[in-house]
């Protein structure tokens, strides 16, 4: 059997609008892990974050894997092992923490089960935290509580402001950090060379497999690289007009069961 990896993003690809998996494609993707396919889900959340739908696909039952951080930290979801991690330089958050401030920008990482926030609660970051089912800690001081090996940096503005921002810091940091968005509103701190595509081709590698063997799907600006990575890349019928160019397939919206269309179409 040629064996499938089907790398899924979450938020408007697996899910639908009201952030929920349909039964027919929790049905579709069950069936194609009966069948020896692999099933990865890929995300910009943090992993408790993702390990709601990980129990809903029964990833663990079937050895499927969670990439988070969008592409930060890859865990294995039957052994719990951390398949390959990348964090950022510890260095870089006394100037991160002093430019949300500065702009009034929120600003946030992760610890344990918990969101750890630097600045005050807005309107973003409560999103956030409501997404993936996490509590906010604020903190006083961002800098001096955060000693702890960090995956992601999130900061959050208003659409118009966090364009002009995400500019600015791919200016200051780009040498040393991955910046971009993945919506409007939320600015991506990453390692360099740390995205969806570059932490997924680690994890083919070590299960002996190559871009060939993965369909990806996906509808943000952060699914951009894995999709054009991937043997088939897929752009739901929802995405970003840039994601979709950069696809090889276009499929039904996450409101019409998008992904069954690619698993009958590409897998079974």
């Amino acid at each position: 059997m040629n064996t499938k990896v089907l790398v899924l993003d979450i938020d408007g690809t697996l899910t639908n609008s009201q952030k929920e998996v349909t039964e027919n494609t929790r049905q579709g993707i069950l069936n194609i892990q009966e069948r020896g396919h692999i099933v990865m889900l890929a995300s910009g959340r943090p992993t408790p974050g993702m390990k709601k739908y990980s129990q809903i696909l029964q990833l663990e039952k079937y050895g499927g894997y969670l990439l988070s951080f969008n592409g930060g930290r890859i865990i294995n979801c039957r052994t719990g092992e951390i398949v390959y991690q990348r964090t950022l330089p510890n260095s870089v958050i006394p100037g991160l923490w002093r430019f949300a401030k500065d702009n009034d920008c929120g600003i946030v990482t992760y610890l344990g089960d918990s969101i750890i926030s630097g600045t005050r609660m807005d309107e973003y970051i409560e999103l956030e935290s409501r997404i993936n089912g996490m509590p906010v800690q604020e903190v006083h001081n961002f800098v001096e509580f955060v000693d702890f090996d960090v995956n992601k940096c999130l900061m959050t503005a208003p659409p118009e402001k966090a364009c002009e921002y995400e500019k600015i810091l791919q200016e200051k940091y780009g040498d040393i950090l991955s910046v971009y968005r993945s919506e409007p509103f939320f600015i991506e701190i990453m390692p360099k060379n740390v995205d969806k595509a570059t932490s997924l081709d680690r994890m083919l590698s070590t299960v002996g497999m190559t871009r060939e063997n993965a369909i990806c799907c996906g509808d943000g600006f952060n699914d951009m690289t894995m999709i054009q990575y991937a043997g088939v890349g897929v752009a739901m019928a929802n995405a970003q007009p840039a994601v979709k160019e950069a696809a090889d397939y276009i499929t039904k919206s996450n409101d019409e069961d998008g992904i069954v269309t690619v698993i009958d179409e590409f897998i079974l």
